[in-house]
């Protein structure tokens, strides 16, 4: 008999993420609080502590677990915090964020996802998430400026609209480079202009749009 999701979910954080680099220990306990089975298909929730990203309709994902915690870690958020999650997809990754940030704005282009993103949230109980539809790749500027920005999707260069929307000293978190392969770069703005601090090796579904790839 295959384990309870709660036995499955702890033992994802122990495994693969605690197992690994992950190391802060308020996203270590983010990635405990968010069922992840409550954002994917029903048909795939015997597989959603996988350490894999998996399909979630309309060619996109929910990103591999290891992934968003690796990316929201990067982010370097206390609480109080206002984010910006790029690509919201399932709402996955802004339903962790938000445990993290005290208010999150998520950009969807799919309106379809965007709506049962909005549902996912709902049904966990998650209030401080906004889901909006349109470019990722622009951002969402009449809510700027952001003290994080998390892009859960790859770009061929780092989006400027994206970088002119955060705060001075504010970190994005943006997957960089061709379609099939990218880094995952963090940059922080700063009064001389972007900083890239880190950059590992990553792969996402490419991001569309205007600064993004075209579709």
């Amino acid at each position: 008999m295959p384990a309870q999701p709660e036995i499955r979910l702890r033992r994802m954080v122990d495994e693969q993420l605690r197992g690994r680099d992950i190391a802060d220990t308020r996203v270590l306990e983010a990635m405990e609080r968010v069922p992840r089975e409550a954002f994917v298909p029903p048909n795939l929730r015997r597989r959603a502590y996988d350490d894999a990203a998996l399909p979630i309709g309309s060619g996109q994902t929910i990103s591999q677990p290891y992934m968003v915690a690796r990316i929201l870690e990067e982010l370097g958020l206390d609480g109080d915090e206002r984010a910006l999650d790029v690509g919201t997809g399932s709402g996955y990754q802004a339903a962790v964020l938000a445990q993290l940030a005290q208010e999150v704005n998520s950009i969807e282009r799919i309106p379809e996802l965007a709506e049962q993103a909005r549902r996912n949230l709902e049904a966990a109980g998650i209030g401080n998430v906004e889901v909006h539809i349109g470019d990722g790749s622009r951002g969402l500027p009449d809510q700027a400026p952001f003290d994080a920005i998390a892009v859960a999707a790859a770009a061929p260069d780092v989006p400027k609209a994206l970088y002119d929307q955060l705060k001075v000293g504010g970190r994005l978190v943006v997957p960089v480079g061709k379609r099939h392969g990218q880094r995952l770069e963090v940059i922080v703005r700063s009064p001389e202009g972007p900083a890239v601090i880190r950059s590992v090796p990553c792969r996402f579904v490419p991001l569309l749009g205007e600064e993004g790839f075209e579709g």
